[in-house]
């Protein structure tokens, strides 16, 4: 078994400005907020952020104007259990993962009990199914991804990763993986977000130094991804079908 961790949603790295999707840091409920979407989409795909009010809602929040307005790239879609990614990343994902293996996403989540930091931790869990390219992909499934929600070029990179149901979703309650701190042995260093040593350890690790946590061409690998599996399986979290 192989396994990545893909980081997702929106934050100041990927178009969200200044904002994240927000977490309960006391129940671990969370609200999944996608990047907002730059390509050019079948109209009648379009995925706009009010999707996600009734969500913000029930924490007592609403978007930042410059997103209300906006559309998303709705990926990882939980509803339709798939993920899409292009470029580096999709070929990374291409030659390293087959069937049976894990695609586990996590987020920057903002608390909504005010804290300094970010809460990084994992809200979705994949078992792959199947890897397709997105522009072979039939136009009856064109919706159930981002990426074929897109017009692509026949030549396009774009790839659609299918989960197995059942044991394949949006996790019920988010599980934090990563704290603000200065990597392992080297206090000389500035801190950053890393996962904690603790799971690096119980996980058998990441190809990550010290599991640092960023967007990056290259997705971090589980170095034993079946530890991880028996890890992630005695947190004992419901997988929901759903995206918020």
């Amino acid at each position: 078994m192989k396994g990545l961790l893909v980081r997702v949603g929106a934050d100041q790295s990927e178009g969200g400005g200044h904002w994240n999707g927000l977490v309960n840091s006391r129940t671990g409920e969370f609200v999944y907020v996608p990047i907002p979407e730059t390509g050019t989409i079948f109209p009648q795909f379009e995925k706009p952020y009010s999707l996600v009010k009734p969500a913000l809602e029930r924490f007592g929040f609403s978007l930042p104007g410059y997103l209300a307005g906006n559309k998303m790239h709705l990926d990882p879609d939980f509803s339709h259990l798939s993920y899409g990614d292009q470029g580096q990343r999709a070929a990374q994902i291409s030659t390293k993962l087959g069937e049976g293996d894990l695609l586990v996403f996590y987020a920057g989540l903002r608390d909504v009990h005010p804290q300094p930091r970010l809460i990084y931790a994992i809200i979705g869990f994949y078992v792959v199914d199947r890897i397709e390219k997105a522009s072979s992909v039939s136009p009856m499934l064109h919706d159930a991804n981002a990426h074929t929600r897109r017009i692509l070029s026949p030549s396009s990179t774009d790839i659609v990763i299918r989960a197995k149901p059942a044991i394949s979703g949006r996790l019920e309650r988010c599980l934090p993986i990563g704290s603000f701190r200065k990597p392992a042995g080297q206090p000389q260093k500035n801190p950053s977000y890393r996962v904690e040593s603790s799971l690096l350890e119980n996980w058998g690790g990441l190809s990550m130094a010290d599991g640092f946590l960023q967007r990056s061409a290259r997705l971090p690998e589980f170095n034993d991804a079946n530890r991880f599996y028996d890890w992630f399986s005695g947190q004992r979290v419901p997988l929901l079908q759903t995206n918020n």
